[in-house]
């Protein structure tokens, strides 16, 4: 039981932070290309509110999402480990 904690604790850590580097990378490779598209456009108007409502747009977005994949699918593979080990 011990070294169910343990594996549940630092994995969730681990998760944690590979979920986190994911999130940043995803948000700030998409504020890049809303600032290279604000550039080679040549957009008139404010670019700051442009990116503003980009951002907005992605908080809403199915990729944004999907993120939380990285915590649903190693949980579910050793969930399924588990049972199949100790259940069959």
């Amino acid at each position: 039981m011990l070294a169910l904690m343990r594996l549940v604790i630092f994995g969730l850590i681990l998760l944690t932070a590979v979920y986190l580097g994911v999130s940043w990378y995803s948000r700030r490779s998409r504020r890049r290309k809303m600032e290279a598209d604000w550039e080679a456009t040549g957009r008139p108007g404010d670019r700051d509110a442009y990116i503003g409502e980009g951002m907005a747009q992605y908080e809403a977005s199915l990729r944004r999402r999907l993120i939380w994949l990285v915590y649903i699918v190693p949980v579910s593979v050793i969930a399924v480990i588990i049972f199949m080990t100790n259940f069959r």
